[in-house]
């Protein structure tokens, strides 16, 4: 069975020409004030909103996975629709995007498969959260192969052991989709998404427990457990808030992404 979009039109649009006309956008403007840090990562952190909110924060964090000459992904988001216990995975033959079929990976969906206990829930993935890096890996990994996961009421140990088994394999990739604070004024945003930040950047999950607000809290646990692990080191690529899009600065929502070297 094919994954097909669910959001297509209202997180991003639909038409690919308008796609290009977005990641061209957010590379010019980067480019205007930075130069693109020349790292391999096989491991980033991306928000998951309305590209024209947290489009640009989730651009850096492709372009850097671009150079990681990885060949499949797993890409791991919270649930914001369907409750569960666990994690879900599903053999899909193929992810659809408005630039084309992303297809997935078999080698990878059976090697999950036969590691973890992981069902499959068809009706949680009509999921933003993980669809909308489909497009982002289409247009800047063209021939890499996916799979996806949406976990709800996981452990985190759970999602790490994930995290390991995947990034233990050279030509493999992890995505982890996270959103930070919802719904604060700006300054009570920064507050809080900056304990969520450090966090990331000293690699120290107790840290989180001290404010840090986070929908995909699991996977960004998970994925510090595996770094800290696996001897990967963390960067932080950009953070933003709704704010800078909107103008808005009464509730925001807050946007990081993250790489992870060693």
């Amino acid at each position: 069975m094919k994954r097909d979009m669910s959001v297509a039109g209202s997180f991003y649009p639909a038409r690919a020409v308008e796609l290009e006309r977005y990641f061209e956008h957010f590379s010019g403007v980067y480019d205007e004030d930075f130069t693109l840090p020349k790292l391999q990562s096989r491991a980033v952190i991306v928000p998951h909103a309305g590209y024209i909110y947290s489009g640009y924060t989730a651009n850096i964090a492709y372009r850097i996975l671009q150079n990681s000459g990885i060949k499949n992904i797993l890409v791991i988001g919270p649930s914001h629709r369907v409750a569960f216990e666990g994690a879900s995975l599903c053999d899909y033959s193929s992810y659809e995007t408005p630039f084309g079929d992303i297809k997935s990976s078999q080698n990878l969906y059976e090697s999950l498969n036969d590691n973890f206990s992981l069902e499959c829930i068809t009706s949680a993935h009509q999921e933003h959260s993980t669809e909308v890096q489909f497009p982002f890996i289409k247009h800047y990994l063209d021939d890499t192969n996916i799979v996806e996961i949406v976990y709800s009421n996981a452990k985190p140990e759970y999602i790490s052991e994930i995290i390991d088994f995947v990034l233990e394999q050279k030509d493999c990739g992890v995505i982890i989709s996270t959103d930070l604070s919802h719904f604060y004024d700006l300054d009570d945003a920064n507050k809080l998404d900056n304990i969520c930040l450090s966090a990331i950047d000293e690699l120290d999950v107790d840290m989180l427990g001290k404010g840090c607000e986070a929908c995909g809290m699991i996977g960004v646990q998970a994925m510090i457990s595996s770094a800290k692990k696996l001897g990967l080191s963390s960067n932080i690529l950009d953070y933003r808030t709704s704010a800078d899009a909107s103008g808005d600065e009464s509730r925001v929502v807050g946007y990081v992404s993250a790489c992870f070297v060693g």
